[in-house]
């Protein structure tokens, strides 16, 4: 199955476990793409004693999942893409939704 996850938030339990979806979807043989939209792009300077974000981001790209994040966003933060994090644009949003078997959003 091909699963498109779009984060939209900026809760660290919430994309945690929005991460931690994508890395059992991979282990499972989908294929995976999350998109980081909005306060989503902050996900790679969330900080929680409990919810270790940047390791399940990490964890979802060694099972071989992408992530992209929206280069708008970005702007807006005044904030910048990421090896872990590359810029992307509403196209490749739009590729996501339409390549998917099925989209969650957080």
């Amino acid at each position: 199955m091909k699963l498109g996850i779009v984060i939209a938030c900026n809760i660290a339990e919430t994309v945690w476990n929005a991460f931690r979806l994508g890395v059992h979807a991979c282990q499972q043989g989908d294929t995976v793409k999350i998109f980081l939209l909005g306060q989503g792009v902050e996900s790679e300077t969330l900080q929680d004693a409990k919810f270790n974000v940047v390791e399940q981001m990490k964890s979802f790209v060694e099972q071989g999942g992408e992530i992209l994040a929206c280069g708008t966003c970005l702007e807006i933060r005044q904030s910048e893409s990421s090896a872990l994090c590359p810029v992307s644009t509403m196209a490749d949003l739009h590729q996501i939704v339409n390549e998917s078997d099925k989209v969650l959003t957080f």
